[in-house]
């Protein structure tokens, strides 16, 4: 029999959804028949696989030592991987890092160790903000994503409740983040909305465009504005309204404005004629609006935060503001 001790990162999840990360090994479905014969308990009792878990509340598992993982020692990394991190805030709920275009969000196919997700659980490790050890699933998450080739800030969470309040905030949308881009030509008109349908192709990773519904496509609305325009080459504010894959760069080209450098959407000749290979795309603003409440982390709302260095900004709007 073994014994898990609900944390504060733990509570609040539902009793299967907790075991699914802590018990990796224990298949759903013998899940819901232990928990049905009371080999799983909480607290001494029977339990139901929706309940929510309590801070405090102690599980009693008799479930077979196949299904839990060997005890390992640490993963190397945390201790020697060397973070490096541009941070624009932190405080004991969350992080925003500047991500440097060209890094990798999370792992995947051509990266496996030099991740942003690893170099701010490295960061938070070793200045004793997180003990792997200590928790039963938690560890430090990612609330947002962005592209390898785009920078900007990404939203790390450190604790559980500020992951369930900032994944609530995105998916409801009380969050605004801005994106500066370098767009082809000059935009008529240099302030608008563009709306359009995008279909994902995952096989091609990458979307399509289309003026009307198409099934199972979906709509996509991109604010913008042009702040700056020079030698063929604007500079424009980007809003999303809606949060679709490669939105942006497919809605620009789409326009007839793709992004320099973009090597999937944009014009290869123009993009070798600068040199760039990696689209002019930056998530540099990112406002709290929280029009309800935000529990935890109320006392973030109505700030905003901005990257105040793009370099793609500086190359070609040197004298440019935003």
């Amino acid at each position: 029999m073994r014994e898990l001790t609900i944390g504060k990162n733990d509570a609040g999840q539902r009793l299967d959804r907790f075991l699914a990360k802590a018990v990796p090994l224990l298949p759903p479905s013998l899940c819901q028949k232990y928990v049905r014969l009371k080999r799983i308990k909480c607290n001494g009792a029977r339990c139901q696989r929706d309940q929510r878990l309590r801070e405090g509340d102690v599980l009693q598992l008799y479930i077979n030592d196949e299904f839990f993982e060997a005890v390992r020692e640490e993963d190397p990394f945390l201790s020697r991987f060397r973070p490096q991190l541009d941070i624009l805030y932190e405080d004991e709920n969350l992080l925003l890092v500047n991500k440097r275009p060209g890094l990798v969000v999370h792992a995947d196919e051509t990266e496996k160790i030099n991740t942003l997700i690893h170099h701010i659980q490295a960061y938070l490790y070793q200045r004793g903000e997180w003990d792997p050890k200590g928790e039963n699933a938690f560890a430090p998450a990612l609330c947002n994503r962005i592209d390898r080739n785009t920078g900007g800030i990404v939203i790390a969470a450190k604790n559980a409740e500020a992951l369930r309040v900032l994944t609530a905030k995105i998916r409801d949308r009380e969050l605004t983040k801005k994106y500066l881009c370098v767009a082809l030509g000059r935009m008529t008109p240099p302030e608008g909305r563009l709306e359009c349908f995008l279909l994902k192709d995952e096989s091609k990773k990458e979307v399509a465009v289309y003026r009307k519904p198409v099934p199972g496509g979906r709509s996509a609305v991109t604010l913008y504005r042009t702040l700056a325009v020079r030698g063929g080459l604007s500079l424009v504010e980007a809003e999303l309204l809606t949060g679709r894959t490669h939105q942006i760069r497919a809605s620009f080209a789409w326009a007839g404005h793709p992004l320099l450098g973009d090597g999937k959407y944009g014009k290869g000749e123009v993009n070798r004629k600068y040199g760039e290979t990696r689209q002019a795309l930056y998530s540099y603003a990112l406002r709290f609006d929280f029009p309800t409440n935000a529990g935890a982390l109320e006392y973030l709302k109505g700030r905003e935060f901005r990257v105040q260095n793009v370099p793609f900004v500086e190359k070609y709007f040197p004298n440019g503001t935003f």
